[in-house]
């Protein structure tokens, strides 16, 4: 089965609105000497674009003292170094684990104060492995920072500074956005003071594959404008005309890291159960209506060939035992509508629509089948749910054959076991990583797999993401790091 991804020409890479020391770690440093052809990168903005004819004055008045200024410190650590795999070979107590220090690294990005006594909503990836985390104030007071949680799946996070009767602001309902909406985006960009520049929704519920980067069950479902939007701006405000909160700036679409044309915020309806789940409870609650369904970015063709369905809805592939969708009627073939009697037309509208509620919340979900209306009422769990008719299909996806590593070879390169890519087709592994014949996979999520079956068992329980780990035999020493997506598509 082959699975498009959206722009699948392009690689995915990462940089945050922190700058390019911020990348994504180990998996950035490991590919380090591939070339970065990566379309999205973490937000960061400025450059003024024409924007709307309207008096955005009274909302930037409004909410840019409410917008802060975070910088981050890490401080130097010693961190291991992927030594060969030895266990078993007379070479085993020759060699111990290995590492190297890192040094000190200093970033920055944006956040918006939301409430008087100092609670500050941003980016996780502006806070992510940060030691110390300041706020300045645009009055330029500031603030050591602590951080109460975070959660990468959508990407954000909740400070508190001990302060009171600051500036805040309040959230918009981001339902109720229209396309040609004006909008404003505040920040901090570049190292510069507050800035704010001006745009148009352009597109909702966007899906860019960003935040797979750092969660194995990302939430996307973006409000795409135009507002110029740099390094720096990550964490920073989508604000309407009335100054109010729409979304959290967090991604552009860029080939060069800086803005070109369309910048990505998490909008203001997710943004607020999250905050609140962290607030109250250190963490977000994830909720799943327990419907896997076919992935948006397919062409006809392929959803003919996988025999998803296209219609006005989402198409349900299959349905979790004991989910949501199932104690509402929801059958496999079925085209769910609405939720909360709002309309879905994508699954990344049904996701974003999902991911504002919380387990344990009643969902009615509207559905079409054989051309009839249904209406049916479940209550939403906190687990994705076990998927019966689908899940062989995950190791077709990969597009590729494999056998056990043969022990002698795997002596050789200083390996005990994995799992030999012997060859490639069209598929998962040929179209999202650079994967080759002769790569040795070791572990899946961080997990050893030491035959096919296992790496079958695993990629079958990963979800819709995993990442795999690996080596060549020709230079066992250099482990790689591939982040496969879209393996299912389940909600």
């Amino acid at each position: 089965m082959t699975i498009k991804q959206f722009f699948s020409a392009v690689a995915v890479s990462a940089a945050t609105a922190l700058g390019s020391v911020w990348g994504y770690g180990e998996l950035k440093q490991m590919n380090s000497s591939e070339p970065n052809t990566s379309l999205f990168h973490h937000a960061s903005y400025t450059e003024s674009v024409a924007g709307p004819t309207v008096d955005f004055e009274k909302a930037a008045t409004k909410a840019a003292p409410a917008v802060v200024h975070i910088k981050v410190n890490t401080r130097p650590r010693q961190v291991s170094q992927q030594a060969p795999d030895l266990r078993g070979t007379p070479f085993e107590d020759f060699f111990g684990p290995r590492g190297r220090t890192t040094p000190q690294r200093q970033g920055s990005g944006s956040g918006v104060i939301i409430s008087a006594d100092g609670y500050i909503v941003t980016n996780n990836h502006v806070i992510d492995g940060a030691d110390e985390i300041y706020v300045r104030l645009e009055n330029k007071i500031d603030y050591k920072a602590k951080l109460i949680g975070k959660d990468p799946s959508s990407d954000l996070a909740v400070l508190k500074i001990d302060a009171k009767s600051l500036p805040f602001l309040t959230f918009a309902n981001s339902d109720m956005l229209r396309l040609g909406q004006g909008v404003l985006a505040i920040g901090y960009p570049l190292g510069m003071e507050t800035t704010v520049t001006s745009g148009i929704i352009s597109a909702k519920s966007r899906n860019i594959g960003i935040n797979s980067r750092q969660s194995n069950t990302p939430v996307e479902a973006f409000i795409q404008t135009d507002a110029a939007v740099n390094q720096g701006n990550s964490g920073g405000a989508l604000v309407n005309v009335d100054g109010d909160v729409i979304g959290i700036n967090s991604a552009i679409a860029s080939p060069t890291g800086s803005f070109a044309g369309y910048s990505y915020a998490i909008p203001s309806n997710l943004v607020k159960k999250v905050v609140a789940d962290i607030i109250q409870y250190g963490s977000s609650k994830r909720a799943y209506l327990g419907v896997m369904f076919g992935n948006e970015k397919l062409s006809n063709e392929e959803s003919i060939k996988n025999n998803i369905k296209v219609g006005n809805g989402v198409f349900v592939i299959d349905v979790a035992k004991g989910s949501a969708a199932e104690q509402a009627d929801v059958q496999k073939g079925d085209f769910i509508t609405k939720v909360n009697s709002l309309p879905v037309n994508t699954g990344t509208e049904m996701v974003g629509k999902v991911a504002s509620l919380r387990p344990g919340d009643k969902v009615t979900i509207t559905y079409n089948r054989n051309g009839t209306e249904r209406n049916g009422t479940g209550t939403l769990k906190g687990e994705t749910g076990t998927y019966a008719s689908v899940k062989e299909q995950v190791v077709e996806k990969l597009g590729a054959s494999f056998e056990n590593l043969d022990r002698s070879k795997g002596a050789q390169a200083g390996i005990s076991s994995g799992v030999i890519v012997t060859a490639l087709g069209t598929g998962i592994l040929s179209e999202q990583t650079r994967i080759r014949a002769g790569f040795i996979i070791t572990k899946v999520n961080n997990q050893r797999v030491g035959s096919v079956d296992q790496l079958k068992a695993a990629l079958k329980n990963a979800g819709n993401t995993a990442i795999i780990s690996g080596v060549y035999p020709q230079q066992p020493q250099r482990e790689y790091q591939y982040a496969l997506n879209d393996l299912n598509s389940i909600d």
